[in-house]
């Protein structure tokens, strides 16, 4: 029987995820020529077929589907001995920080699954906007920070693309006719850079409606209905969903974020780096 290649089972997974062979090479750092060649290598080792041919792109098969737990399980297990064994004796103090977006989504797992394999290490958590934790990252305060990415870096340890999305509440108050009313981050933000620049080229008269300097404030505005804003679709939750396609607001792009190491960092920060890349990008 073969044994099933974890970084085939991750590459899969990132198929399973991106919907596409293109979207699966951006999250893994391939080529889609080499995603395909991984793929037909992993359906030569199961035996079975695990995609098929659907339009233009691919869809799961009932074994392919079947293998999305396993590969999950697979994974996690191979991933928590590789930091169990390397975390053990470490100690020492780490500096970890993120942007708001994935304060609550995706973060808190991988936050408790370092915690429980490196039970020796001091973690500190700073969460905030890009500028700031930029800024402390040059100041050599941080060890590991995921952050909108701005120009490429040398400490850059992997990339996270994500959709930019219109997003809203159900029965809010903006409709098609109007100028777009919008719920907006205070400068210096990317998302609301990229907001005002989508509705600009598609000469969309648009209103700020509501402004904050966090996402908490962000999520109450367009929440009660009064505006949409542009973010992932890690910023859907409590009654916020992708906006009206009736509104035909335009495609805005993707957000990028980098996951950074500081230079001089310790091996457990980065485990941690790669462990974040490998995460979040999924």
């Amino acid at each position: 029987m073969n044994l099933l290649d974890p970084e085939l089972l991750r590459t899969f997974l990132a198929v399973a995820d991106g919907g596409s062979l293109a979207r699966a090479a951006t999250i893994v750092g391939r080529s889609p020529s080499a995603v395909t060649a991984q793929m037909q290598r992993l359906e030569q080792s199961v035996g079975l077929a695990l995609l098929a041919p659907a339009g233009r792109g691919r869809t799961l098969t009932l074994a392919g589907e079947e293998l999305v737990g396993h590969a999950r399980r697979i994974l996690e297990a191979h991933r928590h001995a590789v930091l169990s064994l390397r975390g053990a004796a470490a100690g020492g103090r780490l500096a970890i920080a993120a942007t708001q977006d994935f304060a609550a989504r995706g973060l808190p797992d991988l936050l408790r699954l370092f915690a429980r394999t490196h039970p020796r290490l001091q973690t500190e958590l700073r969460i905030g906007r890009t500028g700031e934790l930029s800024a402390a990252f040059a100041a050599g305060a941080i060890d590991v920070m995921v952050a909108m990415r701005g120009d490429p870096t040398a400490d850059e340890v992997g990339v996270i693309r994500e959709p930019m999305i219109w997003l809203a509440a159900a029965g809010g108050l903006a409709t098609a006719p109007e100028a777009v009313p919008l719920a907006l981050l205070d400068p210096p933000c990317g998302f609301r850079a990229a907001a005002l620049a989508a509705l600009d080229r598609a000469g969309r008269p648009y209103r700020i409606a509501a402004t904050s300097q966090s996402l908490a404030g962000l999520a109450a505005a367009v929440a009660a209905g009064l505006a949409v804003t542009l973010r992932t679709a890690r910023f859907t939750d409590g009654g916020i969903g992708p906006a009206d396609p009736a509104l035909g607001l335009p495609d805005a792009g993707e957000a990028v974020f980098s996951v950074r190491l500081r230079p001089d960092a310790a091996p457990a920060a980065v485990d941690l780096a790669a462990l974040m890349h490998e995460t979040l990008a999924a």
